[in-house]
């Protein structure tokens, strides 16, 4: 099978990038060409495709105060309806003629515009959604700092009201704007044949705000091959994430404050480092430890080596992959009730939740497992074999290829349909 796979980016950016990039390796490893479609960038990957690629572009610098006209139109046209995106992918399918595209981050850098060109050329659309775009214009239900739904119900002039986009009037003006142009031309209820969702929550959310297009929910895959338990965990537990207020990691500091027996170690940088560096010495946190970010091998070593890892999110995480990874690791997650990840963190089974920014609730949940070292070991081999059960490649490919074939299938007989049609009326 020819296998279209359009995102904007080619690189390891972050967990949506790695899902895109590990689902084409896989269904390139089970035979079939995969052809990328993204934007170029000196960090991508090799591939004979690059030249079809869309050109750069960096928003910040296009919108920075005292641009050019010139670059605001650019960055309001590459948003709403990429023309440059259009030709090139018309150009690409002209090539390589594919059977189905599956796409994946499209907005802002490639815009919704190359999802008619796929219509037009009569192409089955699948499009995996790794954030909440569709129905928020900051793609994550956060505002200042807080999950806002306030647009919900298409008033999208409430991410310019509250500013929710970096705290920018013009970025938030033109994410508002750019929602506002889509939803009324439906483009992408009108040219995608089928959504996935890596969470069911966002399943839920999808049908919550409205959206008919089927909706199927195929959990994100990982190689647990890639990651080996540790025998003896290590005395200390980890957080890795951004350091900033929707990772939750203020209320994970000042939960530290009252466990002292615990030594933590963060992984990550974020706008949050300074914060968090004054608030450590502030509060004598000698059995924290701030390492900054990491290397993917050194990372998954200090997962693997951990008692239990925290994932304090205060915001709707989708599915994410830092828990995958923990347990993949078989090391057990105390974990935020929110958004996808009491998906993956079954209380007492594979880990314990709390309430999101409930710090005395956290300081209880660390404390108990913390005593506990042969039941967290338990957890984490329960959330290992979990793991392996649910959200390993081949389960995902035969999940994935078994939506391919339907919708393929459901071509065929729409063309079989008008052939007969038109036969009959000739």
């Amino acid at each position: 099978m020819r296998i279209l796979m359009i995102n904007s980016f080619f690189y390891l950016r972050g967990g949506a990038e790695r899902c895109f990039l590990d689902l084409m390796a896989l269904l390139a490893a089970h035979g079939h060409e995969v052809i990328p479609f993204c934007m170029t960038d000196e960090r991508n990957r090799p591939t004979p495709y690059a030249s079809h690629f869309i050109s750069h572009i960096n928003f910040p610098e296009r919108l920075r105060q005292g641009g050019s006209w010139r670059d605001k139109w650019t960055v309001l046209e590459r948003v709403v309806y990429s023309r440059e995106a259009r030709d090139r992918l018309a150009a690409l399918i002209a090539e390589t003629k594919p059977d189905i595209a599956h796409v994946h981050g499209i907005a802002h850098e490639m815009s919704p515009s190359v999802l008619p060109v796929l219509r037009r050329a009569g192409i089955p659309v699948v499009q995996t959604l790794h954030d909440y775009k569709l129905l928020c214009p900051n793609t994550s239900f956060v505002s200042n700092g807080r999950i806002c739904e306030a647009c919900k119900g298409h008033r999208y002039y409430n991410a310019v009201r509250y500013r929710c986009k970096r705290g920018s009037l013009a970025a938030s003006l033109l994410a508002a704007l750019e929602a506002t142009i889509h939803k009324a031309w439906r483009i992408y209820e009108r040219n995608v044949d089928v959504f996935i969702t890596p969470s069911q929550f966002l399943q839920h959310k999808l049908k919550e705000y409205g959206i008919s297009n089927p909706v199927v929910h195929i959990p994100n895959f990982i190689d647990v091959d890639r990651f080996r338990p540790c025998d003896e965990p290590e005395d200390y537990i980890l957080f890795s994430g951004r350091l900033v207020g929707i990772k939750g990691i203020k209320t994970l500091l000042t939960a530290m404050c009252e466990v002292r027996q615990a030594r933590l170690l963060v992984a990550g940088d974020g706008e949050l480092r300074t914060w968090a560096e004054a608030f450590i010495r502030k509060h004598d946190l000698t059995h924290v430890e701030l390492l900054g970010h990491l290397k993917t091998a050194e990372l998954v070593d200090l997962i693997r080596r951990a008692r239990f890892t925290v994932v304090p999110s205060e915001w709707y995480e989708n599915y994410p992959m830092s828990v995958l990874e923990s347990l993949a690791c078989g090391t057990p997650v105390i974990g935020s009730r929110i958004g996808g990840i009491p998906e993956l963190v079954h209380e007492g089974q594979t880990g314990l939740l709390f309430r999101p920014g409930d710090t005395a609730e956290l300081v209880t949940k660390i404390r108990f497992l913390w005593a506990r070292p042969e039941l967290a070991r338990g957890m984490g081999q329960n959330g290992r074999l979990q793991v392996t059960r649910v959200n390993n490649p081949e389960r995902h490919y035969q999940q994935t290829m078994s939506l391919y074939q339907e919708l393929l299938a459901q071509k065929r007989a729409a063309h079989a349909t008008e052939t007969a049609v038109f036969s009959a009326g000739e």
